[in-house]
């Protein structure tokens, strides 16, 4: 099974979407040259090109491409190679208007855009395959190719007739039969059993709230429905070239896509990245979207898209300051990606996405933003140790799809508390303890990890109550956030609330009723060591059993009742959080779980705004600060040297403003 190494093979690639169907062939030969210049590697090619390959149904226009991939692997530059099926050209909405989505009222979703196509579609299925297996043919044997990607951002959601056809199948294939389905679903509320395969339909526009369980198989279904679509395609290309690894781009926390089970179905897993630069906690969305990523592949990544200056989707597009494309691009590379990539090479002068920046701008090759495009470049050619080396992580936090679908249902105590809310959160207090953290799944072997952190899991399934006690009983410790535990995989509220295994492993008598809080509103509670801080979002009239309080509510309802819990379990640790404690405060908190669970930060007495992370035997040291840092260096090893400038640093060094340094021991370099 082909992998990223065979695409790498001992780089960290770099370059972007390369969209030449929009160009005149006269530019193509600049195009290669200034590719060159800027220190590219690959491209990805094809990826919203299907009307220009197939003009109409059947035809094949391959002859530009040809010429294309010819063109730049003389200019050595290589080749992910995409299969144009995100996007349908409009003859096949026109001739087939079976194919587009509907949406929950069954209005028809028209082309004019992208994205529109049902996954269910038989007929768009097939052209899609069709395509894919002729590109196949044609370019599998290419000298160019090193990779290929499927699609692009699975996103489409349908709820047409054919939908409803797959989704009866899917449901038969879960449940067997209906009595099994309306078991799942509780259909006794409401008068909702099912009597006839035939009644069942997606959740579409109701009089009042959908049933929940259904709503939640529709998530999982659609999910499936658009993975049926990458494997077919990728199955099509890995029997033609079974030496050249598949890939296809992640959006960030994206919640239409189960991302474990997608990351499996990949040899190489890729990701989009657009962090705000206007957003003060940016960075620490880049590193858990990273962290996520990271984990989602096991191991390196790609960063299939980022914005070499603004975007063109949001109400206002802020460019990125000096340095901020290059730290945030080697912040990826610190956290796994083998692979630096943006949307895209040349900026567009018509359609959609004409204000979104490129590599080349607007402004042409003599910009600003070329010329950091070109510096990047070469520094990642420095880096070129780095690649396939590993980030090594003994603190994760559980993620998991399916609980954070069923948690967004209509009719929860809050729709103030996100899962999204939370996981970055909990994710940042952690970054900004200098603790990398990986992700995993609840099913997962944790054994690795000395702490664990729960930020909510609504749902949780029997073998993962099972995992997470083991975890704690075997001499671990697991740090939980509330509302997690309450239901089953269907969705169905376990017995007390909360699972009574969940409940022994906190040292939780009983959560008698649950208390959010109102948007603005926050309570006060205060502990020993934590002092006094403010909790938002959620709070809980909790009875504690053997869990000993760290902090107790003052005031209010609820004065004296436990905000914060420690309780012993086998011969490890359960903490349990019943709200969202200050920033200031859940960092405090978890950073002491994590300093009684053994674990310390890649570089200590770090200065506000500096993250380090170690890469295998490097240290990646960042500035995310708006001034210079002076970080203290470990007196072991006595010397490091700068991979990005070959500079020797003995006691410390100082990094300017969003500045980066990878700092390598003398063994590392030979």
């Amino acid at each position: 099974m082909p992998d990223l190494n065979d695409a790498t093979r001992g780089r960290v690639l770099y370059g972007g979407d390369y969209n030449p169907e929009q160009w005149p062939e006269s530019v193509w030969h600049d195009d290669i040259q200034l590719m060159r210049r800027a220190g590219v590697t690959t491209v990805t090619v094809g990826v919203f090109s299907w009307a220009r390959l197939e003009p109409r149904p059947g035809a094949r226009d391959f002859d530009w491409l040809d010429r294309v991939l010819d063109l730049l692997h003389e200019g050595g530059i290589e080749v992910c190679l995409a299969t144009p099926t995100a996007s349908p050209p409009p003859w096949m909405g026109s001739r087939h208007p079976e194919t587009l989505p509907r949406d929950e009222s069954g209005a028809v979703v028209w082309y004019g855009s992208r994205n529109q196509f049902c996954a269910s579609s038989p007929v768009y299925r097939e052209h899609a395959l069709r395509i894919t297996e002729d590109l196949a043919d044609r370019y599998g044997g290419h000298p160019a190719l090193r990779m290929w990607h499927v699609g692009n951002e699975y996103s489409t959601h349908c709820w047409c007739d054919e939908t409803a056809r797959h989704f009866r199948r899917w449901l038969r294939t879960r449940y067997g039969g209906l009595d099994a389905l309306n078991q799942a679903w509780g259909t006794a509320f409401w008068s909702q059993r099912y009597d006839s395969w035939e009644e069942v339909i997606p959740p579409r526009r109701a009089q009042y709230l959908i049933n929940p369980g259904q709503a939640l198989d529709f998530r999982r279904f659609t999910s499936d429905a658009l993975l049926e679509c990458f494997t077919a395609e990728r199955d099509a290309l890995a029997a033609r070239t079974p030496h050249i690894p598949v890939t296809t781009n992640f959006m960030p926390l994206f919640i239409g896509q189960d991302g474990w089970a997608w990351a499996a179905e990949e040899d190489v897993v890729s990701v989009d990245l657009y962090p705000d630069p206007k957003d003060p906690h940016a960075a620490a969305y880049g590193a858990l979207v990273q962290d996520l990523t990271r984990s989602q592949a096991g191991g390196p990544w790609v960063l299939m898209e980022q914005a070499a200056g603004p975007v063109n989707w949001r109400g206002v597009n802020h460019p990125k300051p000096q340095g901020l494309m290059r730290l945030w691009s080697l912040q990826a590379v610190a956290r796994g990606a083998d692979a630096v990539c943006f949307f895209q090479w040349r900026q567009s002068r018509q359609g959609s996405e004409k204000f979104h920046s490129g590599m080349v701008p607007h402004a042409g090759e003599h910009s600003r933003i070329f010329a950091r495009v070109c510096e990047l470049g070469a520094e990642l050619r420095e880096l070129a140790p780095v690649a396939g080396t590993d980030v090594p992580a003994r603190a994760a936090i559980l993620h998991d799809w399916h609980a954070w679908w069923a948690s967004v249902q209509d009719g929860r105590p809050s729709s103030l508390v996100s899962c999204e809310r939370l996981l970055r959160a909990w994710h940042q207090a952690l970054w900004e303890r200098n603790l990398t953290t990986d992700f995993a799944h609840p099913h997962a072997d944790l054994t690795d990890y000395a702490l664990v952190a729960v930020p909510q899991l609504y749902l949780l399934t029997d073998e993962a109550l099972d995992n997470l006690a083991a975890y704690v009983r075997g001499g671990s410790t697991l740090v939980c956030g509330f509302f997690t535990g309450v239901a089953d995989e269907d969705d169905r509220v376990r017995p007390g609330g909360v699972d009574r295994r969940l409940r022994g492993v906190l040292g939780i008598h009983t959560v008698h009723e649950w208390w959010p809080l109102d948007e603005g509103e926050a309570l006060t509670a205060e502990g020993a060591w934590l002092g006094a801080f403010h909790g938002t979002l959620w709070s809980e009239d909790l009875e504690s059993s053997t869990a000993e309080p760290v902090a107790r509510i003052k005031g209010g309802e609820l004065d004296g009742r436990p905000a914060v819990t420690r309780n012993a379990y086998g011969t490890g640790t359960a903490w349990y959080v019943s709200t969202l404690p200050e920033p200031a405060a859940l960092r405090a908190l978890l950073g002491r779980a994590a300093e009684e669970a053994g674990l310390a930060p890649a570089l200590p007495g770090l200065p506000e705004g500096v993250e380090a992370v170690r890469r295998g035997p490097y240290l990646f040291l960042l500035n995310h600060g708006s001034a210079p840092a002076v970080v203290p260096l470990p007196s072991a090893p006595s010397t490091r040297t700068d991979l990005l400038t070959g500079r020797t640093h003995h006691t410390s060094v100082r990094l300017d403003r969003f500045a980066v340094m990878v700092l390598a021991p003398p063994e590392s370099l030979g």
